[in-house]
């Protein structure tokens, strides 16, 4: 690593820092802070939707899991964009129109606030340890290329970007997440894929010399793409820090297309991680720890100054899910938590404030985990796991089954996520049973709670009902 390099990631977090301070003069209002004034256009949406889903555990991790298995390592960021796509074509028409807040405040609509609050728990816990899988990511990539200790690397890295996220909020984030898209785009497809097979001495030497298990698209394994669909397809369908990036689009339309099409980058994307890490197998073929494959990778292939710049753009997708999530954790406890059960009368420059205060705490909460968790792939599985177990179901069901009775989803919410934890504990946090057990634990308390209930007498929410037209 030269000193130009350096220089390059310097000045980048330099501007990241800047763009704080501007997003700090635009984010009046708490609805700004959180939600960036629900005004984005196309291509700002499109950019920051992009940008938050594809974090460091999509780049670092894609790569990985190239350099071990080949083509097949597409499956983990595919399903990112699959479960985005179902989002756009399926649900955002009905969520778009309720303005809101958060996915708890939707459960709270439909359920109860009990519901609200366990909801917001469950949620928060997720976005929060997806925020220490991004800070884990910044660590290893600054440790690897710049040469400080993993300790400082996490603190660097996290501390910009929860300088950023404090002062801006939404507006902020959105701004850092269209320079952060930007960079990742040429970063990847410009820079790093066409010098990765390159290097490689072109496809047709890929071809020959890589096993062939490295271009079949099952050799990963059935049962783990089938929990990569339960994790991530689903849990993308539910996840705050995505419905978040959808309430800020200016209109349904924008809001259906932009997430779309963001699907497809997705899975765009995927294709030329794996690649990556299928190059790195021919060019270092005895990387010691598979998870620096990336990384080490653009060390030994790209000339000084464009190192620098690859390195921006890789950490440029962590910051983007980084400040994204910590957002989407903070939002969830300010709005959820402290606005509904303590304080109740605050004003909207008291929420504003509180929700500054409240995302300098999870972040460091964040930063502090992430010295202790090594795997960044096993930590977003557990956030996936719980997240998708225990709040798919009763979310779904909002908008399909009218007759959910209003503690149906709280039991539902609170049985499927003691069963989610029992069998991550049990069967051990890779395994797919704990979020087949937790969704089908989830299903049988929704339907049979509302059945063994009076529904003529204690029905559902029905002003949330005539809200959704489902009445």
């Amino acid at each position: 690593m030269q000193l130009i390099d350096t220089l390059v990631v310097l000045v980048y977090f330099a501007v990241l820092i800047g763009v704080g301070v501007i997003g700090s003069k635009k984010a009046k209002t708490s609805e700004d802070f959180n939600l960036a004034g629900r005004n984005l256009g196309m291509f700002m949406y499109l950019g920051c939707l992009s940008a938050v889903i594809l974090g460091g555990a999509a780049t670092i991790g894609t790569a990985k899991l190239g350099y071990i298995y080949g083509i097949s390592g597409i499956w983990f960021v595919t399903m990112i964009g699959l479960g985005i796509i179902i989002l756009g074509t399926i649900f955002i028409k009905k969520i778009d129109s309720l303005k809101i807040t958060t996915i708890s405040e939707l459960l709270g609509k439909r359920y109860t606030s009990e519901t609200r609050l366990l909801s917001a728990i469950v949620a928060a816990i997720y976005t929060l340890m997806v925020a220490v899988t991004q800070v884990i990511g910044m660590g290893a990539i600054i440790n690897v290329l710049l040469g400080w200790n993993i300790t400082t690397s996490m603190l660097v890295g996290g501390g910009i970007v929860l300088f950023y996220t404090i002062l801006g909020g939404m507006w902020s984030v959105t701004v850092t997440d269209i320079i952060q898209f930007v960079v990742m785009t040429i970063g990847i497809f410009f820079i790093m894929l066409p010098m990765s097979i390159s290097k490689a001495d072109g496809w047709g030497n890929l071809l020959t010399q890589l096993p062939q298990t490295h271009f079949s698209f099952a050799s990963i394994g059935y049962q783990q793409i089938f929990q990569y669909f339960l994790l991530y397809a689903l849990g993308m369908v539910v996840s705050q820090d995505i419905w978040q990036r959808v309430f800020t689009a200016k209109s349904n339309k924008i809001a259906r297309s932009g997430s779309i099409f963001a699907g497809f980058y997705s899975i765009a994307y995927a294709l030329a991680g794996s690649i990556i890490g299928m190059c790195a197998f021919i060019v270092i073929p005895s990387i010691s720890n598979p998870q620096n494959t990336f990384a080490e990778m653009a060390i030994a292939i790209l000339p000084a100054g464009i190192l620098g710049l690859v390195l921006a753009s890789v950490c440029s997708a962590l910051m983007s899910t980084a400040s994204g999530t910590l957002l989407a954790s903070a939002t969830l406890i300010t709005n959820d938590i402290l606005k509904q059960y303590f304080m109740k009368n605050m004003t909207d420059k008291q929420l504003l404030r509180a929700s500054r205060i409240t995302t300098l705490i999870v972040g460091l909460i964040a930063i502090t985990f992430s010295i202790w968790i090594q795997d960044v792939l096993v930590a977003l599985d557990v956030a996936y796991a719980i997240l998708s177990g225990a709040i798919f179901i009763p979310l779904v069901m909002t908008f399909f089954w009218k007759k959910a009775t209003p503690n149906a989803g709280f039991y539902s919410i609170l049985v499927s996520t003691v069963v989610v934890l029992a069998g991550l504990f049990f069967e051990g946090l890779t395994s797919t049973n704990p979020i087949i057990y937790g969704m089908s634990s989830g299903f049988i308390v929704l339907v049979g709670i509302s059945y063994m209930t009076n529904y003529r007498k204690k029905t559902s929410n029905v002003e949330y009902l005539k809200e959704t037209k489902q009445l």
